[in-house]
């Protein structure tokens, strides 16, 4: 129970106190089987709120017809977890055949939302918090502070969430593309705050569905990071990969080469775009991007290749060192051709990982400076396995399955050979 005079001293007023003693004092009152009483009502009465919503967006309860329907149920997803007074409650969500329905009183990503409140909170009890952190803890509710235990014990949950996502075996299918980024959030090592690399790998598996496949912290890109990364992805049981697709960082690239053999590398085309452009200038930026576009524009993997060579002997005159990039970089920038022309623009740069990386963005500006490595993993693991759960339920896969099963045996060993080569 609240302290008296701490209240007092802190400024709440007399009305303040009494309404949190009667709070308290109900809630001592409450047995074990009263709670589950309680929150047994209150699911039912939740979900059936949720199913009203849900007859109220389509025009049209269960099994009813009616000339206003616009949808129809499809099932339920999952259930998702709902923090309540009387302790959480399980609630299915609806499915609709077309187009999606997510009941309004439930909190999206409210799992993110813990982990972000989380790492508020062990920067706050560590004595780490600025003003702005501060403000952050009072806009959550938590005028008088938080306790270590309170702190301890949400972490423990989430952590529990998190490193289970991480350790999860790899091996139920084969992920025949593997996109590799890696951004970098800000962080204390001991007493220095220090710039923390964030990797991150997701797969599309043998079904075209997406999964993410691990995440690490560390202090830089090297190719040692990258090795132990990949390596611990191959230990949980990562198999059939045909493609990376990632930037042309020289750690990676390398740990690609030793933990990955037998898969072709694709050079991410934006970032291969930003390297020319600062070779040839600001004026002249545009023309040769619309030069280089044309490679991609072709309809098989013999266009595809001379294109860019014919593109490169347009450049020589002008622009030697641009023309000298695109001969040099030919078996990376070309590696995505070797693959169902369906699937190239999924395929030719790190695009599909940028809507990802905003949100691990958004999420870790809030926080500013990370009190240490765990804090990190905790909250942009939590997203990670938010997206990855929207990934699972999602209603269309990324790729077909049939095209996935275009993937020929003849085409690893065509982009084996361009492995070798680079």
């Amino acid at each position: 129970m609240r302290s008296f005079h701490g209240s007092l001293e802190r400024g709440h007023t007399m009305a303040d106190i009494d309404n949190d003693l009667l709070t308290d004092a109900a809630t001592n009152l409450l047995t074990e089987e009263h709670r589950s009483l309680f929150r047994d009502l209150l699911q039912n009465a939740l979900q059936t709120l949720i199913e009203e919503e849900l007859t109220a967006s389509i025009g049209a309860a269960l099994h009813e017809r009616t000339d206003d329907r616009t949808g129809q149920r499809n099932g339920h997803r999952p259930p998702r977890t709902l923090s309540t007074p009387a302790g959480d409650v399980e609630l299915a969500i609806p499915k609709v055949r077309a187009g999606n329905f997510y009941p309004s009183l439930l909190e999206p990503r409210r799992r993110v939302d813990q982990a972000l409140w989380a790492v508020i909170m062990t920067a706050y009890v560590k004595g780490t918090s600025t003003r702005k952190v501060d403000d952050l803890v009072k806009a959550l509710g938590v005028d008088s502070g938080v306790s270590k235990s309170t702190v301890s014990r949400i972490c423990k949950e989430i952590d529990g969430h998190v490193e289970a996502f991480r350790a999860r075996t790899l091996a139920h299918t084969d992920f025949p593309y593997v996109f590799c980024d890696a951004t970098y959030v800000k962080g204390r090592v001991g007493r220095h705050v220090v710039s923390r690399a964030i990797v991150v790998a997701f797969g599309v598996a043998a079904d075209g569905t997406r999964e993410v496949l691990g995440l690490d912290v560390g202090d830089s890109e090297d190719e040692a990071f990258w090795g132990a990364f990949l390596r611990s992805l191959k230990t949980r049981g990562l198999g059939g990969v045909q493609l990376v697709i990632s930037d042309a960082h020289e750690g990676l690239k390398a740990a690609i080469r030793r933990h990955l053999q037998g898969a072709a590398w694709q050079r991410c085309r934006v970032h291969f775009n930003r390297n020319v452009l600062a070779r040839v200038g600001k004026a002249h930026g545009e023309m040769v991007t619309a030069m280089i576009r044309t490679i991609y524009a072709q309809p098989d993997q013999a266009a595809v290749t001379a294109q860019l060579r014919a593109v490169a002997d347009m450049l020589t005159d002008r622009f030697p060192a641009a023309a000298q990039m695109l001969l040099d970089a030919e078996p990376d920038l070309t590696a995505f051709a070797a693959f169902p022309r369906t699937h190239w623009r999924r395929v030719w740069s790190t695009n599909p990982l940028e809507r990802v990386n905003k949100e691990i963005k958004r999420r870790s500006n809030v926080v500013g400076i990370f009190p240490d490595d765990n804090s990190i993993i905790r909250l942009i693991g939590a997203v990670l396995l938010e997206q990855h759960d929207e990934w699972q339920v999602a209603e269309r896969s990324y790729f077909s399955e049939e095209s996935m099963k275009t993937i020929a045996a003849d085409t690893t060993i065509e982009v084996t050979a361009t492995t070798t080569a680079a």
